[in-house]
């Protein structure tokens, strides 16, 4: 998945229900397109929220179900 230049490599075989990523970002909303559309085409339910993390602004994603 890429977000703002970076490529991130998620072992999306351990993205399992109830656990979570953070990826920071400047520009939240397109950020949070590509997460909203990649977890789409993984057919994965997420809820995602912008956060601040150890000074950082980003995206969290959470995991919600096994399929949507």
């Amino acid at each position: 998945m890429r977000i703002e230049g970076v490529n991130y490599e998620l072992d999306w075989v351990e993205f399992t229900v109830g656990s979570s990523f953070f990826v920071p970002c400047l520009n939240d909303i397109k950020a949070r397109e590509r997460v909203e559309g990649k977890m789409a085409r993984l057919g994965y339910a997420v809820i995602v929220k912008l956060v601040i993390e150890d000074e950082i602004w980003g995206l969290r994603v959470w995991r919600t179900k096994r399929t949507i």
